[in-house]
């Protein structure tokens, strides 16, 4: 169970993934979506909020406007929510271009990558549903993954390295360090 304390920093983290994960059209969709989780705002607060992050309404893939935070890494046009598809897609090829090996002892996974690489491979993960991860840590060419349930770190190695085996690896081999 995770716990997020009760300051204005783990909120806007909490309307910015949000955001980032569902189409929201209107403030009262987002404090609907904020009280699942347990957090009342009230709408003063969340209009402060979403001023604070930099929100404005886009375009999303429906058509309808949608609230949307600034991208990342220097490409500062506000995204709409990403398709859960897309994220997964990402990192994919992310995985391909950057996973130099993968080993898991409990609930920690290692991925090395190529010296820069982690950070890269780090966010690929951070902003694709995998509930079973709960954080992240990169280095410069380390990432360290912890999931949720203590033995949870051979599934989670497994489902990494299956993403890019599919294309990439020859067949009946399998990458440096992983868990048969």
């Amino acid at each position: 169970m995770s716990v997020r304390p009760a300051t204005k920093a783990a909120r806007h983290q909490r309307i910015a993934a949000l955001l980032a994960r569902h189409p929201v059209r209107s403030q009262p969709d987002l404090a609907r979506l904020l009280a699942d989780e347990g957090l009342s705002v009230t709408q003063a607060t969340l209009s402060r909020d979403l001023d604070e992050l930099g929100a404005v309404k886009v375009r999303g893939g429906s058509g309808g406007l949608v609230y949307a935070l600034p991208g990342e890494g220097g490409d500062a046009r506000p995204q709409p929510p990403e398709d859960t598809a897309v994220a997964v897609e990402r990192l994919r090829r992310r995985s391909e271009e950057l996973l130099v090996s993968v080993d898991h002892s409990g609930n920690v996974v290692v991925l090395r990558t190529p010296p820069g690489g982690a950070q890269f491979l780090a966010s690929a993960i951070d902003h694709t549903v995998l509930p079973e991860v709960i954080g992240t840590v990169a280095g410069d060419d380390t990432v360290l993954l912890v999931t949720r349930a203590v033995d949870g770190g051979a599934a989670v190695a497994r489902d990494l390295l299956a993403l890019v085996e599919t294309r990439t690896a020859p067949e009946g081999t399998t990458r440096e360090g992983a868990a048969p």
